[in-house]
């Protein structure tokens, strides 16, 4: 990171970036947070998310809030989590993250995309867990669906898909253990795995069980079993992998990057593992003279605003790459 590209990222420029730059790249106290996360919640795109919230707790329509695709209950606050919103600083996020629970969540842990529990899957576990973990949200729900969560990628307590004598089983898109998906036709699905590790990084070492450690230890040996800046996962449908795991974007929903498998293992203790090496000098290929990265991948038009350009120098991609370069030292 060169000076040059730090100040750039300091810039008060009303899209927060400023503040996640202080908070996550710098060594600055609290005091001096205080301003910029203030502005951030109370200018820019964190604003623009909140004014569109139902004053009931929801984004677009009530209930679980998986639709609309980008702007319903669940990408809202995906988003807001990824522009750096927290609890402690606008309380309708606690409004928002209890309607949510409260309508998404089954007494047995499953996050869902209905509130039923055949309606689990990987990807919304893991990006709902870590959205509300960075928000700063704690309810002992939480703690049930970690729970549930390694569960099934053990498949410890869980009994097979149509084992109907319990609810505690698997179902047809959470179809087994280890990943096993089936919007992947079952094979284990890396991008699932991605987001389920992204979550289990958020939860400090000392709240995770025995389970949630065996469960890492699966996540792990799964996305480092392969290189993964080849993504050579297991593709279900396809021949080859997606292209957009070489897509670097903002925000970033189910959909995947390498840089997201960076994020999640150099969260979890792996940065100096020689397994992640050539996915740490992708990343690095990846920024401009400037110290920049492009925007490769976004929303444009689907969530509540905009994030950039396409091919771009990019506030948001820099600002993800940099917090890779952060915990790798």
């Amino acid at each position: 990171m060169n000076r040059e590209t730090f100040n750039w990222l300091l810039e008060p420029d009303g899209s927060g970036v400023d503040y996640l730059a202080r908070r996550d790249l710098t060594d600055a106290g609290e005091k001096d947070l205080a301003a910029a996360r203030e502005r951030a919640h109370r200018e820019g795109p964190i604003a623009k998310v909140l004014a569109e919230m139902n004053e009931a707790g929801y984004w677009q329509k009530p209930g679980a809030g998986y639709s609309s695709k980008y702007t319903g209950t669940v990408w809202s606050l995906i988003l807001l989590s990824q522009l750096g919103a927290v609890i402690d600083t606008d309380k309708r996020l606690a409004t928002a993250c209890n309607y949510y629970l409260d309508h998404a969540v089954t007494k047995y842990g499953q996050i869902t995309v209905n509130g039923t529990p055949s309606q689990t899957i990987d990807c919304l576990q893991g990006n709902m867990l870590a959205a509300l973990m960075d928000m700063g949200y704690q309810d002992e729900k939480i703690e049930k669906a970690y729970e549930w969560m390694a569960m099934t990628v053990t498949g410890e307590g869980i009994a097979p898909a149509g084992d109907t004598s319990t609810p505690l089983r698997y179902y047809s898109g959470k179809i087994g253990p280890n990943f096993a998906c089936g919007a992947n036709n079952k094979p284990p699905y890396a991008w699932g795995a991605v987001k389920v590790m992204l979550a289990f990084s958020r939860l400090p070492e000392n709240k995770r069980t025995e389970l949630i450690n065996r469960a890492i230890a699966r996540g792990v040996d799964f996305l480092l079993g392969t290189d993964p800046a080849t993504a050579a996962y297991p593709c279900g449908y396809t021949e080859k992998p997606s292209g957009n795991w070489w897509k670097f974007g903002f925000p970033v929903f189910y959909i995947t990057d390498i840089l997201q498998i960076a994020e999640a293992l150099t969260r979890l203790g792996y940065a100096g593992d020689p397994r992640l090496k050539n996915t740490l000098d992708l990343r690095r290929s990846k920024q401009n003279d400037k110290g920049q990265w492009l925007l490769e991948f976004d929303y444009k038009g689907k969530t509540w605003l905009d994030f950039g350009i396409k091919k771009r120098p990019n506030k948001w991609v820099t600002l993800r790459a940099l917090r890779i370069l952060k915990a790798a030292v």
